[in-house]
């Protein structure tokens, strides 16, 4: 919790002050001369209250001692025209917050810094009594009392609440922050339900994703927002609250390419990948943006369904954009898609000599895997009955079968594959040809002949 607080406050700390709620520039405009004070006198308007000369006098004095900084000589002349005569400049409450900060940080006293605190916060009251615009001084209001109470954790939350109700999506980023902070350690403490961080969470996102569109000045500010609310909604994001949300809004905007990256991002993290949402997200955004590694994780999601075809599609298409990029530094990838193409055309579709080829492109892909010459050593093992015409011919596939897993074995740099193409070629052995058998059918040991079938191989004859 301290990582976050100190995460946001860094945040709003750095914005600039024409950004941030709390800070905003005096109207210069508003500033007294002497012509102007005169014209108040003569004016009347009821906004300098009933005593005007008096305004006017507390007005003079609280200014220029402002203007030397010297706010221990223009609290008190300012005190008096905020009670004399709080409609007179908008000055008094942006002046007024500068000072009373100024007094909270110089002092020592922690009551003393309190009853400032609460001195501030009664300003901006006021000023939203006399001056309106409530839902953005109240956003003031609250980024100043996040910086000097961030444990008013409700205080903060209802004051944002009616903020963002009155902005809408115009509400800064600022205010979303701290709005989502203080709901995220309301849900913590048990005082609200995570439905309403879910709640919250959309609102949240939806006014920053409008802002990011139609207010690209202000990029800079929403930007990081949005990445550090994503950031802390992440341990509240199951998958039912990441599919109750996100839901709708797909199939409102199924083209829309920052919900889909946001969608396949927050569910990834979520380990939510079995998720219908999650696979149809996916597959949208790689029409949007196709490249290779989404190609590469739809040719995954395709086989967890069973949709094998679909998913050798999305293998190949992975490949080809990967040697397109720079086959050589994406030798693993393109392993790895030729490898899973030939399990598949194998072990699913029954398609033998397709399967090998795809094993033999794996093999080329990363000539150190024994593993594509097991599995072309299974594949001769497993036609032994399809290939056979007679009880000879029924054992040579064997034989082609173990000088793979040998092959396998001599290539392979991990130990583990060396062990287990030195298994099988053991375990295949016990199937060979008797000597008995060998010489029945006219042959002899050591000699030279071709499994025919669709394996095809010349091998030499070996008896168990």
């Amino acid at each position: 919790m301290k990582t976050i607080y100190l995460f946001i406050l860094t945040f709003m700390l750095i914005l600039p002050l024409n950004n941030l709620m709390a800070g905003e520039a005096p109207n210069a405009a508003a500033d007294m001369t002497t012509a102007d004070m005169s014209a108040v006198l003569q004016d009347g308007d009821d906004k300098y209250g009933e005593d005007s000369v008096q305004c006017v006098r507390n007005w003079s004095l609280y200014a220029e001692y402002y203007r030397q900084r010297n706010y221990d000589m223009a609290y008190d002349p300012w005190q008096k025209m905020l009670d004399i005569c709080p409609k007179a400049t908008i000055n008094i409450y942006i002046h007024g917050a500068n000072m009373l900060m100024h007094f909270y940080q110089e002092a020592n006293d922690p009551e003393k810094q309190e009853a400032w605190v609460d001195s501030l916060m009664m300003l901006y009251d006021k000023r939203i009594e006399h001056f309106g615009n409530k839902g953005r001084n109240l956003g003031r209001k609250a980024a100043d009392l996040y910086q000097l109470r961030p444990n008013n954790v409700e205080e903060l939350y209802d004051i944002t609440e009616e903020s963002i109700e009155l902005l809408g999506m115009n509400t800064g980023a600022d205010v979303l922050l701290i709005n989502f902070q203080s709901t995220m350690r309301l849900v913590q403490s048990g005082a609200k339900e995570t439905d309403v961080l879910v709640e919250k969470f959309e609102r949240a996102i939806d006014i920053i994703d409008y802002n990011l569109e139609h207010n690209s000045e202000d990029e800079r500010y929403y930007r990081p927002a949005k990445d550090n609310i994503l950031s802390m909604f992440e341990p509240f994001a199951s998958c039912e609250n990441l599919v109750n949300m996100f839901q709708p809004r797909f199939e409102e905007s199924p083209e829309d390419q920052d919900l889909l990256e946001q969608i396949t991002d927050m569910m990834e993290e979520a380990d939510c990948e079995e998720e219908d949402l999650y696979y149809k997200a996916t597959t949208e955004l790689h029409k949007l943006d196709p490249c290779a590694e989404s190609a590469f994780l739809l040719g995954d999601l395709e086989q967890e369904r069973e949709n094998f075809d679909q998913a050798i599609d999305y293998y190949q298409e992975a490949v080809e954009r990967y040697e397109a990029d720079n086959a050589e530094s994406h030798s693993e990838q393109i392993f790895r898609a030729y490898w899973y193409m030939a399990e598949i055309t194998y072990r699913e579709l029954d398609k033998y000599s397709e399967a090998r080829r795809l094993a033999l492109e794996a093999h080329e892909a990363d000539p150190d895997d024994g593993r594509p010459f097991i599995l072309i050593g299974e594949m001769y093992a497993a036609s032994s009955d399809r290939c056979a015409e007679d009880e000879f011919t029924e054992t040579t596939p064997y034989l082609a079968a173990v000088d793979k897993f040998e092959q396998a074995r001599d290539v392979a740099e991990e130990q583990a594959i060396r062990e287990r193409a030195a298994e099988l070629a053991n375990t295949y052995r016990q199937y060979f040809p008797d000597k008995e058998l060998i010489f029945f059918h006219g042959y002899d040991v050591g000699e030279t002949i071709t499994v025919e079938c669709w394996i095809n191989e010349t091998t030499t004859i070996r008896a168990r």
